[in-house]
């Protein structure tokens, strides 16, 4: 499919220059290159090239300093001959900027990424006109389906004083101490291992002084121990244990996709968490009144769990629903690189709803594990749910974001500046806005849907421990790694 395309006088919205109220004029051929990718050849008439650069020559002709002349008094061809790679690189800018403005404009290309054009090995010629291509992803255009009176189950679960006091007494973990285990290792405990990894008889990787709680499932980035418990169970300091996994099919080196792995742990150190007594000192740490107080805090984070849990498990059919019509396709390029975009929104919901950094990191590494078809799946539900908010003219207010951030804060027993200037700084925030305007949009979906209610079963708690390491690459920082990195430097 291919367009031609042409702004002139005569035909379309005439584009003023930033500097002037000259009228530029292109023509621009659209070809569709494959899902949502277009290739864009733009050409640039004679005229519009000569115009900015005799704009370019009277600027500079007006503030460069040459030896033998007054500012603003140098000849325009000796300009012409001293500055031209200043006029030529200046020029070309020009033209660039506004040629793409244009065609953005009177093309509704809607771009999702910057397009991908090799500046440097374009030339403007000294005759004629001047053309250029460029590839772009766009949003996929597609008909919004039927969103309203949509038929779904909701889960639905009271939080009581035991579960109050369960969570409470895990909350209150991350202000305990460290003590050391005499003896084998008991559910819970903190055990300090080393790694080493291994395939076909070879090393692969390691990892070292890794500190890790003793539960069912350590869970990788790319991989999983299902039997990391039984493994473990009873270890002392200095014990050895071995075990075999197998790295994920969506794993990040495509040569290890479904490989089996030899996995060596090396016990440093058992250690488990001494939990705090409730008493002033540790209620002005959290930020609380009383201990009434803090269990009502406690119970409100639980409320928002269930919360949280209703809006998964409704968004879920909601999106099932919405998203059947979805059979358009996303580009490889597009979803490798929403990859970590995806992720960033999932731990900030996460956040939002009160979860602990393990919870977070154990779902991140799931995620991982499978990076390619959930943020595909994820990107498809994105542009479905962005288009909804536009037609429900859904916005998000600053207060809203405030509210979010508090809960957050206080979630992770820290302050609402901090967080939010952590935020602020990694980039965060902009992905909180949206995931926040996808909620309204679910919300206006669920506002309007029929339901019927169902007892939601209670999450088992503690079952994951997640490490933000992969089996088969050097460590760099994930997602919710970053987050907790610059909590710590703070």
């Amino acid at each position: 499919m291919s367009d031609e395309l042409a702004t002139t006088d005569a035909t379309a919205e005439e584009t003023v220059s930033a500097d002037s109220e000259y009228k530029m004029s292109v023509t621009a051929k659209i070809d569709e290159v494959g899902p949502c990718k277009k290739h864009v050849t733009v050409t640039v008439p004679r005229t519009d090239i000569d115009h900015f650069y005799s704009e370019s020559v009277s600027e500079l002709g007006g503030q460069a300093t040459v030896p033998g002349f007054r500012v603003g008094h140098v000849p325009k061809k000796l300009i012409e001959k001293r500055f031209r790679q200043e006029l030529t690189d200046q020029v070309k800018q020009r033209v660039l900027m506004e040629s793409l403005e244009l065609i953005a404009e009177d093309n509704d290309l809607d771009p999702i990424n910057e397009p991908t054009i090799d500046v440097e090995s374009l030339e403007i010629p000294d005759e004629g006109e001047f053309q250029f291509e460029f590839e772009v992803e766009v949003r996929p255009d597609f008909k919004l389906p039927e969103y309203k009176g949509l038929k779904l189950e909701r889960p639905v679960r009271e939080i009581g004083d035991k579960d109050v006091d369960e969570y409470l007494n895990r909350f209150l973990n991350q202000y305990g101490e460290m003590e050391e285990r005499k003896g084998a290792a008991e559910t819970e405990d903190y055990l300090e291992v080393s790694i080493k990894f291994e395939h076909g008889g070879k090393p692969l990787s390691e990892i070292n002084d890794l500190v890790v709680p003793l539960r069912p499932v350590l869970r990788l980035q790319d991989a999983e121990i299902k039997n990391f418990g039984e493994l473990m169970a009873g270890v002392k300091t200095d014990d050895t244990r071995e075990t075999e996994l197998e790295v994920s099919e969506e794993a990040e080196q495509v040569e290890m996709r479904g490989e089996k792995v030899k996995a060596t742990f090396t016990v440093k150190s058992v250690k488990f968490i001494q939990v705090p007594e409730i008493n002033e000192e540790l209620l002005e740490r959290i930020g609380a009144e009383s201990e009434e107080e803090l269990r009502e805090e406690v119970k409100n984070i639980l409320e928002r769990q269930v919360t949280y849990e209703q809006r998964q498990t409704t968004r879920s059919q909601v999106l099932d629903k919405i998203t059947e019509s979805a059979d358009w396709d996303l580009p490889e390029s597009l979803v490798t690189k929403q990859v970590e975009n995806a992720l960033r929104r999932e731990i900030l919901e996460m956040q939002q709803a009160g979860f602990s950094r393990q919870d977070i990191q154990a779902r991140e590494n799931e995620l991982r594990q499978q990076a390619i078809s959930s943020t595909r799946k994820a990107l498809k539900e994105h542009f479905v749910l962005d288009k909804i908010a536009s037609t429900e003219n859904l916005e998000v207010q600053p207060q809203e974001i405030d509210m979010e951030i508090y809960y957050m804060a206080m979630q992770q027993g820290e302050s609402p500046r901090r967080v939010r200037a952590r935020m602020v700084k990694s980039g965060m925030i902009e992905n909180l806005e949206a995931q926040l305007r996808e909620r309204k949009a679910v919300d206006v979906i669920l506002e309007k849907a029929e339901y019927t209610e169902k007892e939601m079963e209670k999450p088992e708690e503690n079952q994951v421990s997640a490490i933000a390491r992969s089996v088969c690459s050097t460590f760099a920082a994930t997602a919710g790694e970053e987050e907790e990195a610059e909590a710590d430097k703070e």
